[in-house]
């Protein structure tokens, strides 16, 4: 018997803007391309196969680095990984800078030795970081997982596998993210990025 899904949380989450923010359900195909220098490129598409995000890796720089893009090129935020950090963690910034001034949130994984992924994200203003804003949790080797507050069990977010015949016929891997509403997809789509970079090292 399959375990029930999630509850859905009511929550107003625009880390980048109301511009990517949705009053309904988005539900959007993340691709990762089979062949890339980096290691890091995705497409991300909706639900009508038109592309909304692309993220291109940055691996061959000193520090590990993705930026996610809009559909005609144009920079949302930055995502580079921090020097010697036990628990993976990932500084995300606005736009292409990776300024102090324009860091959004970071992304760690919860401890060290992990079974089942767990990661925390703060939030830039709580510099203190004694409690996560997010978490995001599953078992992504399954491609199941989670995004919720953190004060509870309820999705904002929710990531699956997505079988097509083409994508396994070209050894694409491709899963399903339905972002709950009023919930910036940019910063889900960022989440999702940072858990594979995190989980594959």
């Amino acid at each position: 018997m399959e375990d029930p899904p999630p509850a859905v949380v009511s929550a107003y989450v625009p880390v980048l803007g109301p511009q990517f923010c949705s009053p309904n359900h988005v539900d959007l195909t993340v691709t990762k391309s089979p062949i890339s220098l980096s290691g890091g490129d995705f497409v991300v598409t909706d639900s009508d196969g038109g592309v909304v995000f692309k993220v291109q890796g940055r691996a061959m720089r000193v520090r590990d680095r993705r930026v996610l893009v809009d559909a005609v090129g144009n920079p949302i935020l930055t995502m580079k990984e921090k020097l010697r950090s036990l628990h993976k963690r990932w500084q995300v910034y606005r736009g292409d800078s990776t300024e102090s001034k324009e860091l959004l949130f970071s992304v760690k994984r919860s401890s060290f030795l992990q079974v089942l992924t767990e990661l925390h994200v703060f939030m830039a203003q709580h510099s203190r970081e004694d409690v996560c804003d997010f978490k995001v949790f599953g078992n992504y080797s399954d491609r199941m997982c989670t995004v919720s507050l953190a004060n509870s069990s309820a999705a904002i977010a929710q990531m699956s596998r997505k079988y097509t015949v083409t994508n396994l016929l070209l050894h694409k891997d491709t899963f399903k993210v339905t972002v709950f509403p009023n919930v910036d997809c940019a910063f889900i789509i960022a989440l999702i990025v940072i858990l594979d970079v995190i989980t594959k090292k």
